[in-house]
C-alpha cells in the first residue's frame, strides 16, 4: 500500500467498490479517532492521579516508556503499521499542556489542525493550476510495491525484517513526523480538552449542541471524503479528504456514539462492544499477530492472494471473533494480557487480573 495507487491495483468492480467504500468511510478517520482518545484518557488519568495524591510524573512516565517498548516491538518485530511509537513519543509532548484549561486546549488543537493543513491545501491547488500535467501515478513505485510483495510472501525471516523496518521508516521519519503534528498531536489535544469540559459525562446536558456538530462534521466530512471522485484535482483533493475530511467524520462517528450511548436503546445496542474496547490493546496487537502469521512467509504466505473485497470479509471475521473471546476473557479476567502488564508497569506493582 505503501508503494502503490490502491485506486488502479484492482482488476474487479467489486474490490474497486470495496476499496472506495474503505477510502470514504474507514481511511484517515480512525488515527484521529484514536488519538482523541488518547488524549481523553491521559487527561482523565491525570486528573485522577492528582486526586489520589501520588505523584503524577513518575507514573506517566512508566506509563509512556512502556507503551513505547510496547509499541517497538510491535513495530519491528511484527507489523510496521504500528501507531503505538507515536503515541508515546506525542504522550510526552501532551504533558507540556496538562495544566492548560480545557478552552485552551480546544483552541491549541484547533489551530495544530486547520492551519497548516489549510495551508497546505491550498498549496496544493495552487500547484495544480500551474503545473497542471503532474501525473499522481508518478508519486508510487510498482518496482518496490513487488519487491515487497515478494519479500513479505516467500522471503526469510531476516529479509522480512529488513523490509519492515524500510517501510516503518518511509512513514516514521522526521519529514512525516511534522505533518503527524498537525494531525495525531493536534487530536490528543482536542481529546484532552473535551476531558477537562467533560464533553462525554455531560452529554444530556450538551445534547442539542452535540447533534448540531454531529450532522455538521458528518455532512462536510463526508463531502470532503468524497471530494476526489467529484472533482479531478489529483493530490490536493486527495490531501483535503485525509486532512480535513477524514478527521471531521472522526468527530462526528465519536460525537454519535456518544449520543447514541447515552439513551437506553443505544446503549443496549453497543454493549456487546464494551469488552472488545475494554480489551483495544491487547485486540490491537492479536489482529497484527494474527494477519501476518496469515500473510507473511513464516504463516500462510498469502501476502497480495486476497483481493480488497475478500479480505474486508476476513477484517469482519477476525473482529467478531475478538468481541466473542474478550466478552468470555472479561468474564473471568479484570485487564486484557497486555492491559495487565501495561497496568502493572504503571503502577509498579502486579495487579490483580483473575476476577473472585
Amino acid at each position: 500500500m505503501l508503494y502503490l495507487n490502491p485506486a488502479t491495483w484492482w482488476d474487479s468492480p467489486l474490490d474497486n467498490g470495496t476499496y472506495v467504500l474503505i477510502d470514504i468511510f474507514v481511511q484517515g478517520s480512525f488515527y484521529p479517532l484514536f488519538s482523541l482518545l488518547f488524549g481523553y484518557g491521559l487527561v482523565l488519568l491525570y486528573e485522577r492521579t492528582l486526586k489520589k495524591g501520588v505523584a503524577f510524573l513518575p507514573l506517566v512516565t512508566r506509563r509512556l516508556m512502556m507503551l513505547l517498548l510496547i509499541g517497538m516491538i510491535h513495530a519491528f518485530f511484527i507489523w510496521h503499521g504500528d501507531i503505538l511509537i507515536n503515541y508515546a513519543i506525542f504522550g510526552f509532548f501532551l504533558l507540556i499542556f496538562l495544566r492548560v484549561s480545557g478552552k485552551w486546549m480546544l483552541i491549541t488543537g484547533g489551530i495544530l489542525w486547520v492551519i497548516p493543513n489549510f495551508l497546505l491545501s491550498l498549496l496544493f491547488i495552487i500547484s495544480a493550476f500551474l503545473v497542471p500535467e503532474i501525473d499522481i501515478s508518478s508519486m508510487y513505485d510498482t518496482a518496490m510495491a513487488e519487491q515487497s510483495i515478494a519479500v513479505y510472501q516467500s522471503g526469510s525471516f531476516a529479509e522480512i525484517f529488513t523490509q519492515r523496518w524500510n517501510d516503518w521508516y518511509m512513514v516514521n521519519n522526521v519529514e512525516n513526523g511534522i505533518f503527524m503534528l498537525f494531525s495525531i498531536f493536534a487530536f490528543f489535544l482536542i481529546g484532552g480538552g473535551a476531558a477537562k469540559l467533560k464533553w462525554m459525562e455531560r452529554v444530556k446536558e450538551l445534547r442539542s449542541p452535540l447533534v448540531k456538530n454531529f450532522f455538521f462534521f458528518l455532512v462536510i466530512g463526508s463531502f470532503l471524503k468524497f471530494s476526489p471522485y467529484l472533482f479531478q484535482g489529483g493530490l490536493a483533493f486527495e490531501y483535503i479528504q485525509d486532512s480535513f475530511g477524514g478527521p471531521m467524520l472522526a468527530v462526528a462517528y465519536a460525537v454519535g456514539i456518544a449520543l447514541l450511548a447515552d439513551t437506553t436503546k443505544g446503549r443496549k445496542l453497543l454493549v456487546f462492544l464494551a469488552p472488545v474496547g475494554k480489551m483495544s490493546m491487547s485486540n490491537y496487537l492479536l489482529q497484527s499477530i494474527v494477519s501476518t502469521l496469515l500473510f507473511y512467509s513464516y504463516g500462510l504466505g498469502l501476502y497480495n492472494q486476497i483481493s480488497a473485497f475478500t479480505g474486508t470479509l476476513l477484517v469482519l471475521f477476525i473482529f467478531a471473533l475478538q468481541v466473542i473471546v474478550s466478552s468470555y476473557w472479561l468474564k473471568t479476567h479484570q485487564f486484557g494480557p497486555v492491559e495487565w502488564l501495561w497496568r502493572s508497569v504503571t503502577y509498579q506493582k502486579k495487579q490483580i487480573w483473575k476476577k473472585p
